[in-house]
C-alpha cells in the first residue's frame, strides 16, 4: 500500500458519493497532497474555486464533524518529519523533482495492473478504435493514436471538437466501435464532458486517462485511470498522462495477436523506403 501524501488522499475520498463540487475540492486536495494538511478552510475553498461552506460539507460528507476533524485526521496520518521545500532548487528543477513525484505516484497505480490490463483488452477487442482528446490533451491523443495505427486495425483521432464531434463518434459506432479513449487533462473542456456522456448514450466503453479521479469526466468514464499533471510552471506538465498513454499501448499490444507481425511488416517496409536514417 502506497505511503505518498496523494495516495492515501485518494484512498480517503474512495468510495464516497462526491458531487462535482466535491469532486473538485477533492482534485484540489490531491493536487496539494504535500500541503493539504496545512490549509485552513478559507485557503483550501480559494484554491479549488468555491465556497468556505463547500468545504464544511465535503468534510461531512467523507464523514467528519467538519473541516478541522479531517484536516486533523489528515496530520495525523501524515509521514513524521514532513520534508521541507529545498530552497537550493530553482523553480526548473523543483518542477521536474515534482514531475519525479508524480511518476513514482503511478508506478504505485500500476503496481496493480489489473484495470490497465482490463482496458488494454477492451482497446484491442474493438473494431474501431476512436480515440478523443481536445486542446490541452490533444497532443496526448494524437500520439497515442499515431502508435496505436501501427498495430491495431482502425483508429480514429478525435482532437477537433465542434458539431462534427457527435458525427463522428455515430461514424465510429458504425464502424463497429465498442470502446472510447479519452486523454482528459486540465483545464476541462465541457465539450469532452459533453462527448463522453454521448458515447456513452451510444454504447461505447469508456476508458479515460485523467490527471485525477475526481475529475470532472470521471462520471461519465467506466474506466478511469488517473496520472497527476505538475502544475508548477505557467503551463501544466504531463509526462505521467503521456507514459500512462504508452502503458496502455502496451497492454493493447498484448492482447493483439498480430501487433508483433504488423510492427514487423511495418519495420521491413520502413528500410526499403529509406524512411529512416538510422
Amino acid at each position: 500500500m502506497s505511503d505518498s501524501p496523494a495516495a492515501r488522499l485518494q484512498q480517503l475520498f474512495e468510495g464516497h458519493r462526491l458531487t462535482p463540487t466535491q469532486r473538485r475540492i477533492a482534485h484540489c486536495m490531491v493536487r496539494q497532497a504535500a500541503e493539504a494538511p496545512f490549509l485552513s478552510s478559507v485557503e483550501l475553498a480559494e484554491l479549488a474555486g468555491v465556497s468556505q461552506p463547500s468545504v464544511t460539507r465535503f468534510a461531512v460528507a467523507l464523514g467528519f464533524d467538519g473541516y478541522p476533524a479531517l484536516r486533523r485526521h489528515l496530520r495525523e496520518v501524515a509521514p513524521a518529519g514532513r520534508e521541507a521545500d529545498d530552497d537550493s532548487l530553482n523553480e526548473y528543477q523543483q518542477a521536474v523533482h515534482a514531475e519525479m513525484e508524480n511518476l513514482r505516484q503511478l508506478a504505485e497505480v500500476l503496481a496493480d495492473p489489473s484495470l490497465v490490463e482490463r482496458a488494454g483488452r477492451l482497446l484491442a477487442q474493438s473494431p474501431t478504435l476512436p480515440v478523443l482528446g481536445l486542446r490541452a490533451a490533444s497532443s496526448q491523443a494524437r500520439g497515442f493514436a499515431y502508435f496505436a495505427a501501427k498495430v491495431h486495425r482502425d483508429v480514429r483521432l478525435l482532437d477537433e471538437g465542434g458539431t462534427m464531434l457527435a458525427d463522428r463518434i455515430d461514424a465510429a459506432v458504425r464502424a463497429g466501435a465498442t470502446v472510447l479513449l479519452c486523454f482528459a487533462l486540465p483545464r476541462h473542456p465541457r465539450e469532452v464532458v459533453d462527448a463522453l456522456a454521448y458515447a456513452q448514450s451510444a454504447g461505447l466503453t469508456v476508458v479515460t486517462v485523467a490527471d485525477s479521479a475526481f475529475a470532472p469526466v470521471a462520471r461519465h468514464s467506466d474506466i478511469l485511470v488517473p496520472a497527476a499533471v505538475g502544475t508548477g510552471l505557467a503551463f501544466d506538465t504531463v509526462c505521467g498522462p503521456m507514459l500512462l498513454g504508452r502503458v496502455l499501448l502496451e497492454a493493447m499490444c498484448d492482447d493483439l495477436p498480430e501487433a508483433q507481425s504488423r510492427l514487423e511488416e511495418f519495420d521491413t517496409r520502413a528500410a526499403a523506403r529509406g524512411l529512416f536514417v538510422e
